[in-house]
């Protein structure tokens, strides 16, 4: 799996980011039966001035959140539930662009007593589903898209976020 990061927030470096966003896709490119020397993701660790600036350019909503994910290309299915079509090998190796604040993580983590670690390991799992056409918009696809996470997390030793 090869990782491009861009560090916009130096906390990220010494929380360990390169590790655990490679272990994450890792462990979720496997769990869908995708290798990861296939593939390719770039990702902005960032605060959340830039991540506020980016989800009000994207998604008009002018505040910071976790994570923002642009998938390269649409592959969402189109009936409620349904396992997205996963991409094909070969053709074109970029699946999209992940953007995380760590002030927002920090925070949520501390709200929810867990180690910043597990839950930046959960974001990139959940970012990286985006980016291969889960979603959480219907009810349906949130159902499927929480208990791929589950499974994910689960593999590594991490215990279930919701």
């Amino acid at each position: 799996m090869q990782i491009d990061i861009l560090y916009e927030d130096d906390r990220w470096n010494a929380a360990g980011f390169a590790d655990l966003a490679e272990r994450a896709a890792e462990a979720t490119l496997l769990h869908l039966a995708l290798a990861p020397d296939a593939w390719e993701i770039s990702i902005l660790a960032c605060d959340d001035a830039r991540i506020a600036t980016l989800n009000e350019d994207f998604r008009g909503k002018p505040r910071p959140t976790n994570v923002l994910s642009w998938p390269a290309e649409e592959r969402a299915a189109e009936e409620p539930g349904a396992v997205p079509e996963p991409p094909e090998p070969g053709l074109d190796p970029e699946l999209g662009d992940i953007a995380i604040a760590y002030d927002t993580c920090a925070r949520e983590a501390e709200a929810a007593g867990k180690p910043m670690a597990d839950h930046v390991t959960h974001l990139i799992v959940h970012a990286l589903l985006h980016l291969l056409g889960y979603d959480h918009v219907r009810d349906q696809d949130a159902t499927l898209m929480e208990a791929t996470e589950v499974a994910i997390l689960g593999k590594l030793g991490l215990p279930d976020p919701y």
